[in-house]
């Protein structure tokens, strides 16, 4: 909404002005100048800048990697090789999955009640920062995870929590979309926060590698010759993580500053208790399927293909290692690529959504993903796999944002918490389905290539599933 002081007929043709009122898309809120509404949607998308510390470093492609390491093996064991050497990092890498997989299992039970929570009492922000903190503190934890085999234990509880903590901010971080938009620009301002969040990615992995992880032929490692490996007490990771503790900080710092809190509605029960949460839960899931029952559909759909998504950067990096012979430095330099070509995708994306929605882009995007890695099984070489790689990090950024866009259109007023609760409680209800399929056509091959047919079918079914749905709002009400 515009508020102009001029006629009519030059309100029409003129430019908007930086000064004109416009309406953020949360209720409650008031009109602000349009250059406010940027400015908070900066600060917001910075979060997403920061919080690469945490998709990046911990959980993809440093401490995770780290943990799984020959470097938390008996020192014997590891020089003598072989079998017990296999066997014992098959343990390491059981250890991480289920300290991931019980995060998500707590993710599943308490994101809505977390969202809904934060709905009804003006608490949204206050939830973003106490969740960010708590990672951020997990985070801080990690430097003390040092190489011996027992530290893995100290590393996967860390990693848990900060997991958990993580999904708890990311629910009510995604709710506050409607707080730094108008409804016409949701598309392109979440496409810009995932844009964000790609760019700060590429920013700190090549930090962090020039810093304290490329081998550069001395005793330590980066520009800093940072002691590594089980003599050097790991500290060229451990360092990573520290700085990437003190980087989501200070991103996550403007958010809180800039953006205001939601106004509180009333609009869910305050001081209920855990059972009576999820009888609310449980009584919108009932509404939902009776009134807007393809709501409940995208939300299932959205859950498999955001799998498949997650899949695409966690095995490709193992695809690349395992099968096509790339180095830890070359993975992390494809990291920095596909974040590179993600971001554009997401940038480009934000554009479509607002400008011929969100569905064709979700579409569109997990066409070309399913076609890119269909094509990883026949290619040869390292030129190859950089080309189909890239390609399909050119297209997760823009489902990714899509789907958030989606979730936000169709989302009724003042249930923007809850609504991303059950949004990352369905997505991580389904988490287990392309890391099972990847292991199944390993199993089955005897070769890892072949494990991104369980990526490419888990893309395709969420395809699938997403056709018949339509960004239309859902209405929502206290009545059975």
């Amino acid at each position: 909404m515009s508020v102009s002081q001029e006629p009519m007929e030059a309100s029409v043709t003129r430019k908007p002005s930086p000064d004109d009122l416009v309406q953020p898309s949360q209720a409650g809120l008031a009109p602000v100048p349009r250059r406010e509404l940027k400015r908070r949607a900066r600060a917001w998308a910075l979060w997403d800048w920061g919080s690469a510390s945490f998709n990046a470093v911990v959980t993809t492609f440093i401490f995770s990697t780290y943990l799984a390491s020959s470097l938390f093996v008996d020192a014997d064991v590891a020089e003598a090789g072989g079998a017990p050497l296999t066997r014992a990092l098959a343990d390491n890498a059981s250890i991480v999955a289920w300290a991931v997989a019980i995060a998500g299992v707590l993710v599943a039970l308490l994101a809505p009640i977390v969202g809904q929570r934060s709905d009804g009492g003006g608490r949204r922000k206050l939830w973003v920062a106490v969740n960010t903190g708590l990672t951020i503190l997990a985070m801080l934890g990690m430097f003390f995870v040092t190489p011996v085999p027992g530290g893995i234990w100290l590393g996967a509880a860390l990693l848990a929590a900060g997991n958990l903590f993580f999904e708890f901010a990311s629910v009510n971080y995604n709710a506050m979309l409607h707080q730094v938009s108008t409804k016409e620009a949701l598309g392109r301002t979440s496409g810009f926060g995932w844009g964000m969040g790609y760019v700060g990615g590429i920013v700190l992995l090549g930090l962090l590698l020039v810093l304290f992880i490329f081998d550069m032929g001395r005793e330590g490692n980066g520009i800093l010759d940072v002691p590594a490996g089980r003599d050097g007490g790991g500290l060229d990771v451990r360092l990573a993580v520290l700085a990437s503790a003190v980087w989501f900080l200070a991103f996550a710092i403007p958010l809180l500053v800039r953006v205001p809190e939601v106004p509180p509605t009333g609009a869910a029960p305050k001081r209920v208790g855990i059972l009576e949460s999820y009888r609310i839960l449980f009584r919108t899931i009932g509404r939902i399927g009776r009134r807007a029952p393809k709501t409940l559909l995208f939300l299932l759909a959205s859950a498999i293909f955001r799998d498949g998504l997650s899949g695409v950067f966690t095995f490709g990096a193992i695809i690349a290692a395992q099968v096509f012979g790339f180095s830890p430095t070359e993975v992390i330099l494809f990291a920095i690529a596909a974040n590179v070509t993600a971001g554009i995708g997401t940038f480009v994306g934000g554009w479509a959504d607002d400008r011929f929605g969100p569905k064709l882009v979700i579409i569109i995007s997990l066409a070309v993903l399913v076609a890119s890695g269909s094509a990883v099984i026949f290619v040869d070489g390292k030129h190859m796999f950089w080309l189909c790689g890239l390609a399909l990090a050119t297209f997760v950024g823009p489902v990714q944002s899509a789907s958030r866009s989606f979730m936000a259109r169709i989302t009724p007023e003042g249930r923007e918490g809850e609504m991303f609760g059950l949004y990352a409680t369905t997505g991580r209800s389904v988490s287990f389905l392309t890391a099972t399929l990847f292991g199944v056509f390993v199993s089955l091959t005897g070769d890892t290539r072949f494990g991104i047919l369980g990526i490419i079918l888990v893309l395709l079914a969420g395809l699938l599933l997403v056709l018949p749905v339509h960004p239309k709002p859902t209405t929502i009400d206290d009545r059975d």
